[in-house]
């Protein structure tokens, strides 16, 4: 279901990139913006692990440096069948981890000092089965295509803005159609809280996934869902200063905001995950 669900999103997101870039400048509005999705893939495949790791000043550690941490996320990836991926720790004392990498083969788990001081080991394995559980199923790579492309149809929504403040655009006689200038008007507001709205749906269904395949890496739902309840206290109590570009990344949200800015989540509710775990617990033996 979360699938079908995040392949119906990503088509969403296609063709609201498609029609913003036909209203812009017709068919080659949209050749514009199928290169432009296309150079943002590329470079955001290749490069964006690095980007983020070095961003939040992860260090990588050895065995050496961490028995405890390094021999937890070595068992953990034999389990689920996973090649050994980089293990990363943030001197953070925000409680919080993520998992980053184009591929399974090309991995990193990165956890901050705060997440390791304040779990238990059963609920730090659940913390990073979670995040190996990202790595199975190819959640960073979706995630980013999903933050990529929200991210270019809301570049495209600036330069219309432009085009429309200097009487730029296409009128409403230019072959194609598109709905002249005030359909440009109305896709420069409109378009990028569509895309933000659809990128966060995607988000939150991945992490729902995520915990469902964490608790079978780790075999007890329950130490997830414990952590997961200690993670949301701890991480208002000591905020993170991150980036609002890679809030989808982290296993709670490292944000903070509520209201009308949950339909902007990149999580679901903290309550509703771990309802879910302990329904996983009572229907599933491990």
């Amino acid at each position: 279901m979360n699938t079908l669900k995040t392949t119906l999103l990503m088509g969403l997101l296609t063709v609201l990139l498609v029609l913003f870039g036909g209203i812009l400048g017709g068919k080659g509005g949209m050749t514009m913006a199928f290169v432009m999705a296309a150079g943002m893939n590329f470079f955001s495949y290749w490069f964006s692990d690095k980007i983020v790791l070095r961003m939040y000043n992860a260090q990588e550690i050895t065995e050496a440096d961490d028995p405890r941490f390094y021999r937890l996320v070595r068992t953990l990836a034999e389990r689920a069948n996973l090649p050994m991926p980089k293990v990363y720790v943030i001197a953070d004392d925000s409680p919080n981890a993520f998992a980053t990498g184009r591929n399974p083969e090309h991995a990193a788990v990165a956890a901050t000092s705060g997440i390791m001081r304040i779990l238990t080991d059963d609920e730090l394995a659940g913390v990073m089965a979670h995040e190996l559980g990202h790595v199975k199923n190819r959640d960073i790579l979706i995630s980013t295509l999903a933050a990529t492309f929200a991210g270019a149809i809301t570049y495209m929504a600036n330069m219309a803005q432009w085009a429309a403040m200097f009487g730029g655009g296409r009128s409403d006689d230019d072959e194609g159609g598109g709905g002249g200038i005030i359909g440009m008007i109305l896709m420069a507001i409109l378009a990028p809280i569509a895309a933000m709205l659809v990128q966060m749906a995607i988000s939150r269904s991945r992490e729902y996934g995520a915990d469902a395949e964490g608790a079978r890496i780790c075999g007890n739902p329950l130490s997830l869902a414990n952590a997961l309840q200690k993670l949301e206290m701890g991480s208002q109590r000591i905020p993170m200063e991150a980036n609002a570009a890679t809030a989808h990344m982290f296993i709670v949200t490292p944000l903070t905001g509520g209201g009308m800015m949950s339909l902007f989540s990149t999580h679901p509710p903290i309550p509703e995950r771990v309802a879910r775990l302990q329904e996983i617990s009572r229907t599933h033996s491990y």
